[in-house]
């Protein structure tokens, strides 16, 4: 595999502070250590880009380059299985998107109860649609079967011509890029993050999305509404007497959006799609029109958007250096909230000798972040709050 350049959305997820993607998998039967290794060897002449280094190309760009360093699952045994463990991230072996350090780790836990897999990929190899793009992939090759072949042309994403060089302002990545250029990001703690897991069944949605829709003209989705419903009730809970404007952020799949694009292209596919409220509109705003401005957002993610927030994220690398990526943030650092949207997610797909997985977390520890995942009557939702000091 030859060096690959990072695309302009890839290079934000590097650096201190860039969260991975983190998943663990529960299964109430042993997973062959031996097999799972073996398969992974297969799949990953695949999927190169996981077995890859981060490497400084020049003072503003990062590359992928071939490891040497095989990535061998770590086995362990816990004594607990994940449903009643009190530390879930004993089931993961993070990565860190620094240069020289793995981008992709597996750790396979044996319980009492069955095996544990947990997978932590950076974000700047994976968005959430690759990530489960390998995992299917992975377990097909452990059963032998064909899988679909991921497309590896990242300089898609890198705009051929820029829109002219201009002086790149932190005004500018919000307007343009859904993005927030801020402090330095601090290092991720995942011991003292706290999550809220709970779920929202398929009637409470409908009658939500019923009363939004009461107070909105224009034409809601679910999303729109369980968007809206976790901003208004987690930005009052974090920051009940900030003066500043309350954010709201979505990150979108252009996969669909930019054409022609194959819909298999194994990286981060994504822009931000975000919008804010003034506080003193934002104590008394309805669910209707919060979900209304979460909709405006999302729609005006078209192709013309994408380009120019790839091209103004190109152009403020090129301005900064590669310094500024540890200053931009996916999620308002004081007073935003990011939703990702993963309730089509093929979970069950992730099967390998034991069956499918019986339970799963997501785990990655992005602050302010919530995650919208298929529940058996409705969705699941999993919220990480801030880590809390000291």
């Amino acid at each position: 595999m030859k060096r690959i350049p990072l695309s302009p959305i890839d290079h934000i997820f590097t650096g201190v502070g860039s969260y991975p993607i983190e998943f663990v998998f529960a299964y109430d039967a042993t997973i062959d250590p031996g097999r799972l290794q073996d398969s992974l060897d297969s799949v990953l002449d695949t999927f190169t880009p996981l077995h890859s280094r981060l490497v400084i190309a020049s003072d503003d760009t990062y590359e992928l380059e071939p490891s040497v360093d095989p990535i061998s699952i770590e086995v362990t045994d816990q004594p607990a299985a994940l449903q009643v463990s009190e530390n879930p991230y004993d089931f993961l072996s993070p990565v860190d998107t620094v240069v020289g350090e793995p981008l992709a780790r597996v750790r396979l836990s044996q319980t009492p109860d069955g095996s544990v897999l947990g997978v932590s990929i950076s974000h700047a190899l994976v968005d959430g649609f690759s990530y489960f793009h390998f995992l299917a992939s992975w377990a097909m090759e452990f059963h032998g079967k064909d899988n679909i072949a991921p497309s590896h042309e990242r300089d898609l994403l890198t705009p051929k011509k820029t829109a002219g060089q201009r002086s790149i302002t932190p005004d500018d990545v919000l307007e343009m890029s859904g993005t927030f250029w801020a402090e330095k990001r601090a290092a991720t703690l995942r011991e003292r993050m706290r999550w809220d897991r709970f779920s929202i069944s398929k009637a409470e949605m409908n009658e939500r999305l019923r009363e939004a829709q009461e107070d909105c003209d224009g034409r809601l989705s679910h999303n729109d509404v369980v968007t809206a419903f976790l901003w208004k009730k987690y930005l009052e809970a974090w920051n009940p007497n900030d003066e500043g404007p309350a954010y709201v952020s979505c990150p979108v799949d252009v996969r669909r959006i930019l054409k022609p694009f194959p819909r298999t292209y194994f990286g981060c596919a994504v822009c931000l799609a975000t919008t804010s409220m003034e506080r003193s509109e934002f104590a008394d705003a309805s669910l209707g029109e919060l979900a209304g401005r979460v909709r405006t957002a999302v729609g005006r993610v078209n192709q013309d958007y994408a380009w120019g927030s790839f091209d103004t994220l190109e152009q403020l690398r090129k301005q900064e250096g590669l310094d500024v990526l540890e200053q931009i943030h996916v999620i308002h650092p004081d007073n935003g909230i990011l939703v990702t949207n993963l309730s089509r997610l093929p979970v069950q797909q992730v099967q390998f000798d034991a069956g499918p997985p019986v339970t799963y977390e997501i785990l990655t520890p992005a602050e302010r972040g919530a995650v919208v995942l298929p529940g058996a009557d409705g969705i699941e939702v999993r919220v990480c709050h801030p880590a809390t000091a000291g």
